[in-house]
């Protein structure tokens, strides 16, 4: 009898396969491909696609964004990392910072050093799957560009908790690591220890396809002070002797800066090198050198204690874009956002991207007292010219959990228009060919089939059937799905490609 009914079965499987939409009904029927049709003459075209770097950071230390806390399980992991990037989207965000390198550490699986004890509890425990490679996968299924964040010398953060496992720096090159205060830190002096990050980033570069690769404001320590109120130094001498010995004359404050300078250049290097379409992020504090600041703007000077020279950097072009972190409201005049902003833009000779971070978290937090419209009259500003074309938030956590209302205030005001990111034109890429459209069932579909994939496709449409109605734009995902439309629309397509340049145009009419 059982032998009966599998043999009834499998003679029934390939008659009930069609009917019932299994795999294999995609081979009895084609998509139809909708003709592209030149613009009718004098016919109104659509204007060049809105163009705008929008972006969170998500920290990944302390728990501040992701994961939520310590120790869930896979799928939580993955199902968090599904929210925000959903998010993300909802928002019309087109990118991600994600910090990948906290403190030596790795959220990934990695041989030159443990997992962050910010995934599991312990350092050297980790998940069961490859996170980062997930968030690639998925960031890059809806058309979201995904930037990996490290800091390239914090050794253990104030609020670490575990121990440090034995394949951590702090264990294994005990000599390159430094206590100041209550954090771990590695000597910028130290050539190996500058030699050992680049090595991760070199990892990070061939392993995934990263959109981009980006620092933070961490760069000698922000110094702490004794009880006197005066500032500690860092401790640095035996790195600074050995320099002094080798035949080294910079001044101590000129050679810290050097030592930060050749670690930006060689990994500006290192990313042209390996990946040529990925850009680099510099996100240092957001006060300029003292001498070319605005007029008003007073505080402290990272050139100064960081020994971030960040001016020269720009003047050399070791990055792609900056994002100084301009984390004060309007009204704070000694730190005005808009001169600052200003300042910023004027100091860069070779045209890089400005987009600078804003404190949206402090913002969306009643507590503090910023104006609710803060940050979307911010935004409004680096819109005004001179342009800067893009910012990102700090951090994901306000957006995800919709603070004081910002992301449903930021998703009908700023961006109610979606936007791809401004092009990188010192960069190359292969270009994309031209759109096909085609349809089954239904349901239409965008792609791109000569030159490089496209990594999104800009949509304009138009509801013909409506006079005078508008181009309404939208970025659509790689896969190119439209779903369905009922007939009367034109539509304009082109495909974009790694640094955001637009390929041909194609219209349509559906």
């Amino acid at each position: 009898m059982q032998r009966r009914r599998l043999m009834t079965a499998a003679l029934a499987a390939p008659v009930l396969a069609p009917l019932m939409g299994l795999s294999g009904c995609a081979s009895w029927r084609r998509p139809e491909t909708v003709p592209a049709q030149p613009p009718a003459p004098g016919a109104d075209q659509p204007p060049p696609a809105p163009r705008e770097f929008r972006a969170a950071w998500v920290a990944t230390v302390a728990n501040i964004d992701w994961p939520s806390r310590r120790g869930l399980s896979d799928d939580a992991l993955r199902a968090e990392t599904l929210a925000i990037l959903e998010c993300a989207r909802s928002l019309r965000l087109n990118a991600i910072v994600l910090q990948v390198r906290t403190s030596a550490d790795a959220f990934y699986p990695s041989a030159l050093e443990p997992w962050s004890e910010y995934l599991s509890g312990v350092q050297g425990q980790g998940p069961g799957y490859d996170p980062l490679a997930f968030w690639i996968a998925e960031a890059q299924a809806r058309g979201i560009e995904l930037h990996a964040w490290l800091n390239p010398y914090r050794a253990r953060q104030s609020g670490a908790k575990a121990p440090a496992s034995a394949t951590h720096l702090s264990k294994t090159h005990p000599e390159w690591v430094k206590r100041y205060g209550d954090q771990l830190w590695i000597d910028p002096g130290e050539p190996d220890a500058a030699t050992h990050t680049l090595a991760v980033c070199r990892d990070l570069l061939t392993r995934y396809e990263l959109d981009g690769l980006h620092i933070d404001d961490y760069f000698y320590p922000y110094p702490i002070q004794d009880a006197a109120k005066q500032d500690i130094d860092f401790p640095d001498e035996p790195s600074r002797q050995r320099y002094l010995r080798g035949g080294g004359t910079l001044a101590r404050a000129d050679w810290r800066r050097d030592n930060v300078d050749q670690l930006v250049r060689r990994l500006y290097e290192l990313v042209r090198e390996l990946r040529p379409t990925a850009r680099v992020g510099i996100s240092p504090f957001g006060l300029q050198r003292p001498d070319l600041r605005p007029a008003g703007i007073t505080g402290f000077s990272q050139y100064d204690k960081l020994y971030a020279h960040v001016e020269h950097w720009m003047q050399m072009g070791w990055l792609d874009y900056l994002a100084p972190q301009l984390y004060w409201p309007r009204a704070q005049k000694a730190q005005a956002f808009e001169p600052l902003l200003r300042g910023w833009q004027a100091v860069n000779p070779l045209g890089r991207h400005v987009w600078p971070g804003l404190f949206t978290s402090k913002a969306a937090n009643e507590s503090e007292g910023w104006p609710l419209d803060e940050i979307p009259v911010e935004i409004d500003l680096m819109r005004a010219a001179p342009a800067t074309g893009g910012h990102l938030h700090f951090s994901m956590v306000a957006l995800l959990k919709n603070r004081r209302g910002i992301a449903d205030t930021l998703r009908a005001g700023a961006y109610i228009q979606a936007a791809i990111p401004p092009e990188t034109p010192w960069l190359s890429a292969p270009a994309c060919g031209p759109v096909v459209l085609e349809r089954l069932e239904g349901r239409l579909k965008l792609s791109s089939r000569d030159g490089a994939p496209a990594r999104a496709f800009a949509l304009w449409k138009r509801d013909t059937r409506r006079p005078g109605s508008g181009w309404m734009f939208e970025v659509v995902r790689p896969d190119g799905e439209l779903g369905a439309l009922e007939p009367g629309w034109c539509l304009v397509a082109s495909a974009i490609n790694a640094i955001h340049q637009e390929g041909p145009r194609a219209t349509f009419q559906v």
